[in-house]
């Protein structure tokens, strides 16, 4: 796990660390004291944001993350209406009184699917989205309540219109159509009359409160209504208990991803500092044990299970999205730069390989070591029965609708502004937007690189006029002498890592920024699983470069095909190894064990996707020995760790790659020392 740092007195009082003056300067925060004057942000009484996300839409994605949601678009996500029988609009509970299917899967979906209309500005898939709205806003009944009535012991399941609450929130970002705040408004007034015995009584709800009170929020920030600021206090009163110490209230792995910054939301209202711990302690608590793997999740599987803690556990392809919005959320509440590197390292190393390249299949688990994605049962080593580990277009339900905000998401929070009408750049990949400043002026910020696999990343500045304002830029903890130029000429010396590095000027059209963040190899090791290890190369981890041998199979049998579908275009596939993945990494004695591990750079791949075995810019060649006792296990999953790895077979060259270009890898591995 990467180093978790909490500084509760920093995030508590919005100090700016080493303080806010004219020129350069570094700060562990934006200074929170000011209220920025061009977005809207949390007005008092609630705790300030150190960063204030912009309209959805502002930000053109570009680059492998604008490739991306080109094949998000034309792959499952924005093809869904082709194989999902529960976005079919005859009889679907969103859009008909007493429809019978949907009540989940389409607020799930149209997270990512109205997101990635607005960030596109497509708008066919635009009105598509408003189909689905439309039908949220016509189902409010005369008393507030909407969509479909479902009842748990009589009692209603607000969950999945705590999703479609957000489908309605990025709706309103993009078009600003006002029904949506009186829609909300008549919502959460009715949810203030449900009496405690009956409110938050159903599993899903109770455990994902902190939605709702995101959303509740979000509707006081734009409207000042400060009646329905008690429902904050009312929902976090009902909720699973998420602020205990030791323990957490249930196990689900979706469930953790989502909900365990519930604190945090609740301390935005309460200012009870113990909430903000309580959200860092169930982050660490879960990883303490569950977590000794890379790529920035835990051995969750459907739960989190004692005796289950081997990297060859995975997780949901719906808590890697999850994880990356929480992620998100509290980078925007806090300005702790932690979060925005568990983000990374979840999006780079796990989330890319959880879909096909085309991003027309998933797979419902991915885990750090597995060397077979297939249709076979791999229970109960992997707890959930079935084809976990199939990519697959049509199966794999609650992941096949919610996997789409990944993506969308990641692009809406790589810029944001300050509280001090400044820009943020903190989630970095190409991309370029137009935000206001100071006076309101606007200005035009392209961002030009191939972050994470480039170490430089360059920001062109064009104000429509010269104006002062600042300029944060976020320096991960893995760079170490970090270094950056304003129109070539150094500013600020070596960067201290884990800070932000903070330019106040008057700017003018065609002034450059660049940042320089060097990467190292850098290793990590589980003590928990073995004292296996990983390797690191800046926010990538490495993972052993398995030949790989795609099969189509047939989708799974309870599938039937939409008519009209061709099911030729979509394919269920297996992916087999077709050279050795059992090695251990043999390290060097001394201060440097990765001494004699050599990078390799190449060239970029033409499609503009570097998340795959072939095009992937980046290799390294290490030191390896077969460990003949690593097999396969009796359900063909891949078997524990080895307890130990005595030099019994001779040492050669093997290759690692980033572990997020491997659908196949070992990412965690044994070791031996020479």
């Amino acid at each position: 796990m990467r180093k978790l740092v909490i500084v509760l007195a920093i995030a508590l009082a919005g100090c700016s660390g080493r303080g806010v003056v004219q020129g350069v300067s570094l700060v562990d925060r934006p200074d929170t004291g000011a209220i920025n004057s061009n977005y809207v942000s949390n007005r008092a009484p609630l705790v300030p944001q150190s960063f204030i996300k912009l309209p959805v839409g502002t930000i053109k994605a570009e680059g492998w993350l604008g490739e991306a949601l080109e094949r998000q678009r034309n792959g499952m996500n924005g093809r869904l209406g082709e194989l999902s029988h529960y976005l079919k609009r005859e009889d679907n509970a969103w859009l008909n009184k007493g429809g019978n299917h949907g009540w989940e899967e389409v607020p799930y979906w149209l997270k990512g699917y109205g997101d990635l209309a607005y960030v596109l500005h497509d708008d066919k898939m635009v009105e598509e989205a408003k189909v689905w709205i439309e039908g949220a806003l016509a189902s409010q009944r005369a008393d507030g309540f909407f969509g479909p009535d479902n009842r748990e012991n009589g009692k209603p399941d607000l969950w999945p219109n705590m999703i479609m609450l957000w489908c309605l929130q990025s709706y309103y970002d993009y078009t600003g159509d006002t029904r949506v705040l009186d829609f909300m408004t008549k919502y959460f007034r009715w949810e203030l009359t449900v009496p405690d015995e009956d409110f938050l009584k159903e599993y899903w709800g109770s455990s994902r409160a902190g939605d709702n009170i995101e959303s509740v929020m979000w509707l006081y920030n734009r409207t000042g209504d400060d009646t329905i600021l008690p429902l904050i206090e009312k929902i976090h009163r009902n909720a699973q208990n998420w602020h205990q110490d030791s323990n957490l209230p249930n196990w689900h792995n979706v469930n953790i991803a989502q909900c365990f910054r519930e604190p945090a939301q609740y301390f935005a209202y309460s200012k009870d500092s113990s909430m903000l711990y309580a959200a860092y302690n169930n982050f660490s608590l879960i990883r303490r044990t569950f977590g000794q793997a890379p790529g920035g999740m835990w051995a969750g599987d459907e739960n989190s299970r004692l005796g289950y803690i081997d990297p060859r556990q995975g997780i949901e392809t719906c808590a890697l999205v999850e994880q990356m919005n929480s992620d998100e959320l509290l980078l925007r509440q806090t300005g702790d730069p932690f979060w925005a590197e568990n983000c990374e390292d979840v999006a780079f190393n796990t989330y890319t390989v959880a879909l096909t390249p085309d991003l027309k299949g998933l797979r419902y688990i991915t885990s750090p070591n597995m060397v077979v994605s297939d249709a076979r049962n791999h229970s109960p080593g992997i707890q959930n029965g079935g084809h976990m580990f199939l990519m697959t277009p049509v199966s794999h339900r609650c992941c096949q609708h919610d996997h789409g905000q990944g993506w969308p998401y990641l692009a809406e929070n790589m810029i944001y502004a300050t509280p001090d009408d400044g820009i943020a750049a903190v989630l970095y990949s190409a991309c370029s937007a137009k935000v206001k400043v100071s006076g309101g002026v606007e200005v035009g910020i392209c961002e030009t690189t191939n972050y994470p696999f480039d170490e430089k990343i360059t920001f062109s500045i064009d104000p429509e006029s010269s104006v002062s304002f600042p300029l944060y830029l976020r320096i991960p903890s893995w760079a170490r002498g970090a270094k950056a130029t304003v129109n070539k000429k150094p500013v600020g010396g070596t960067l201290e890592n884990g800070k932000y590095l903070r330019i106040e000027r008057t700017w003018k059209a065609g002034d450059k920024v660049e940042l320089s963040l060097p990467k190292e190899l850098t290793l990590r090791r589980w003590e928990v699983n073995k004292n296996s290890v990983s390797v690191d190369y800046g926010p990538l981890t490495l993972s052993l470069k398995i030949g790989q041998e795609e099969r189509i199979v047939p989708a799974p049998g309870r599938y039937a095909w939409i008519n009209g579908t061709n099911p030729d275009e979509w394919p269920s596939t297996e992916i087999w190894p077709t050279t050795s993945w059992n090695y251990s990494l043999v390290l060097s004695k001394g201060d440097d064990p990765l001494k004699g591990f050599t990078v390799r750079t190449k060239d970029w791949p033409s499609d503009n996707w570097p998340f795959t075995i072939d095009s992937v810019p980046l290799e390294v060649t290490a030191i390896g020995r077969r460990v003949p006792s690593w097999t396969l296990d009796e359900t063909g999953l891949c078997n524990v760790l080895p307890e130990e790895c005595a030099p019994r077979a001779e040492v050669e060259p093997i290759t690692l790659v980033p572990m997020g270009s491997a659908m196949i890898r070992i990412s965690a591995f044994p070791n031996t020392t020479e």
